[in-house]
């Protein structure tokens, strides 16, 4: 079924296939040469089309051709599609799996856990740990057992995943129908303005970067993408939203915050492991500093996840309570703000 949600999530997603770094002693060599020294059998004019499609980034950044690498530099080469090496292999990796019978299964995935290989990351993911506790779980569109949708590395939360191809199916058409219920909570710089409100915008990958998602005028590029919002609680220089996904784009909300200039706190890829809100007292900055190693990665927490059951065509709805990290941090948050107020 490859018109599905996990279909739109996953076409702009890049797999590593190449990483090099340049030595110390590297001579300046423009990069289509130097990928020529390092690819078996490839010719310069298949590395120049790889180059001019933004394949080939350096220090995560698309270059052009006639760029010079210069010692120490990190040249990768990322497609759209795996590298034929990419064998899952099943790994015992503990799931925390919240329900499960015959048709599905719900984990709360921890922050720090791949869903899938990709992106240099082939083996300690989610699905190497699906394959090892559950056999014979049904491949979806992009060959990968079980998924019907994911979620980053780095966000906590609740995925669901199918054990039959009816369910995979019968799930996937209710995630490209917009019938399922996801609710996300994320920690965002700045004081949000309005109480609730709605973030609309077509998300493409950057022209600029490969690595991150950004929002494009109508039909410019990318593809549609709605995110509905809600202020949970405000700590003056964060504020706690609450986040409804009507479609499920890679880094939608992540890119949609930023595109308000409300950046996710502690948000690497997008600028948000910088201070971005506050005051210039040397304080506040060692505050926020100490709010990042509470919470080491972006505040990002699937939270509830809606759907009717493939079979018995009951709604399921569960709910995660926030992880330690994303709690811990809202707290010290919580109490800054106390004490702003009382000085």
């Amino acid at each position: 079924m490859k018109e599905s949600n996990f279909d739109d999530l996953d076409q702009d997603e890049l797999y590593e296939h190449y990483k090099y770094t340049a030595t110390h002693g590297q001579e300046p060599l423009r990069v289509d040469k130097f990928l020529m020294n390092f690819i078996e059998n490839a010719t310069r004019n298949k590395i120049q089309q790889a180059i001019k499609a933004g394949n080939v980034l350096v220090n995560e950044q698309t270059v052009k051709a006639n760029y010079k690498v210069k010692p120490f530099d990190v040249v990768r080469v990322v497609l759209a599609h795996p590298p034929h090496e990419n064998l899952l292999v099943p790994e015992n990796i503990p799931l925390d799996i919240v329900y499960e019978d015959d048709e599905l299964i719900v984990v709360n995935k921890p922050a720090g856990l791949v869903v899938h290989p990709g992106h240099g990351n082939y083996s300690g993911t989610l699905v190497n740990g699906l394959i090892f506790h559950f056999e014979q779980l049904p491949k979806n569109a992009d060959n990968r057992p079980g998924l019907v949708h994911r979620i980053d590395k780095d966000t906590s939360g609740l995925l669901v995943v199918a054990k039959t191809d009816y369910s995979m199916a019968h799930l996937a058409k209710q995630f490209f129908d917009k019938k399922t219920h996801r609710l996300y909570y994320a920690l965002v710089w700045g004081n949000v303005e309005k109480d609730e409100g709605t973030i609309e915008g077509h998300i493409g990958r950057s022209l600029k970067n490969r690595l991150q998602m950004s929002v494009y005028p109508d039909g410019e590029h990318g593809k549609p993408a709605i995110t509905h919002y809600k202020v949970i609680e405000r700590f003056s220089y964060v504020t706690l939203v609450e986040c409804r996904l009507e479609t499920g784009r890679t880094h939608q909300i992540r890119a949609h915050f930023k595109h308000i200039g409300h950046t996710l706190f502690n948000d690497e890829r997008y600028g948000g492991n910088e201070v971005l809100k506050g005051t210039t007292f040397t304080k506040y900055k060692q505050f926020v500093e100490n709010c990042f190693k509470v919470l080491p990665r972006q505040a990002l927490h699937a939270k509830t996840l809606g759907f009717r059951h493939p079979i018995t065509k009951e709604i399921l709805h569960f709910n995660s309570e926030l992880p330690n990290d994303i709690t811990d941090c809202i707290e010290k948050w919580r109490h800054y703000t106390i004490h702003q107020k009382e000085d």
